[in-house]
């Protein structure tokens, strides 16, 4: 049986034949864009309390390019930072957690650096630089990830800064290059993201769409830039559509924010694309995030 990607029809500012309706929308989508990171970031006091005037600052920012920073003024010492992120999740209407093979039971991940053990063989848990991506893009579609929180609850000594892109913007700039790329890219098989059976985590390939549309119509992706962790279709306009992409992400020029999270700041999005630097550890105050990972969007958003 064939998995199904796309839950509906694209919104009509997505479709291709309808251009008045995706100019009126992509012209409006730009002219909302947060000039620079400062702008992205909300003051709160308690992530897992917020009042009504946070969330809206917050939920005025994901909806402009679906990602917001927090920072909580004075973090609390000694709280269960799980709990907490997980009540600020339920704040946006986030309930599905994505229960990856990784993740703590309760469906958080705690990320640090692991040595030894199952985690040591996968980046997030090294220090080495991640490549652009969305997380979960191996997940099949009924456990896509459309939405991701991160809360740091004690950064690296060095690095490990984040670079941050909004896939909206990304789907404009390769539509108004050439809507082929569009079309090559929502194929349910323009790209295959290989099986895995190591270390007890077997999960079998993955193949579908770039773009698709969720059962609202509005637009979702998944991508990675690791060449070894994906296959893409050898069909020319999904060749050239797969290397649009690239250059976009490259170029310095890209509207890509780019900020480390501080003790307690975080990350709320519809699952953007993002990187990781690379960085320096320190055992005697380590790096640790703690990152949830949803089925559901951002409601309202």
């Amino acid at each position: 049986m064939t998995e199904s990607w796309s839950g509906a029809a694209p919104a009509r500012h997505f479709s291709l034949e309808n251009s008045t309706a995706y100019a009126a929308w992509r012209d409006l989508r730009l002219a909302n864009q947060p000039p620079s990171l400062a702008d992205l970031i909300v003051e709160v006091e308690r992530i897992d309390a917020l009042s009504d005037k946070e969330h809206a600052a917050l939920m005025d920012r994901i909806r402009r390019c679906n990602f917001a920073v927090y920072a909580e003024r004075h973090p609390v010492p000694g709280r269960d930072d799980k709990n907490a992120l997980r009540a600020l999740g339920l704040r946006f209407g986030l309930t599905s957690l994505d229960c990856n093979t990784l993740a703590d039971e309760d469906g958080v991940t705690p990320l640090s650096v692991h040595r030894d053990g199952p985690r040591s063989r996968y980046i997030p848990y090294t220090e080495r630089p991640i490549a652009w991506h969305t997380d979960g893009y191996y997940n099949h579609p009924p456990r896509q990830v459309r939405a991701l929180t991160l809360h740091c609850a004690s950064p690296a000594a060095e690095g490990g800064a984040n670079r941050l892109m909004d896939y909206e913007l990304l789907y404009i700039m390769l539509r108004d290059e050439d809507p082929a790329h569009i079309a090559a890219l929502t194929r349910e098989d323009a790209m295959t993201i290989p099986g895995n059976d190591e270390d007890g985590i077997v999960r079998a390939a993955t193949p579908g769409p770039v773009f698709w549309f969720d059962n609202d119509g509005r637009l979702a992706m998944r991508y990675t830039a690791r060449a070894r962790n994906v296959e893409w279709n050898a069909d020319p306009a999904v060749q050239r559509a797969a290397a649009a992409i690239r250059r976009i992400l490259d170029d310095p020029s890209a509207p890509v924010f780019q900020g480390r999270l501080e003790a307690g700041q975080g990350l709320v999005s519809n699952n953007v694309l993002h990187t990781r630097e690379p960085f320096r550890d320190d055992p005697a105050h380590p790096r640790l995030l703690y990152r949830a990972r949803y089925h559901d969007r951002i409601a309202g958003s």
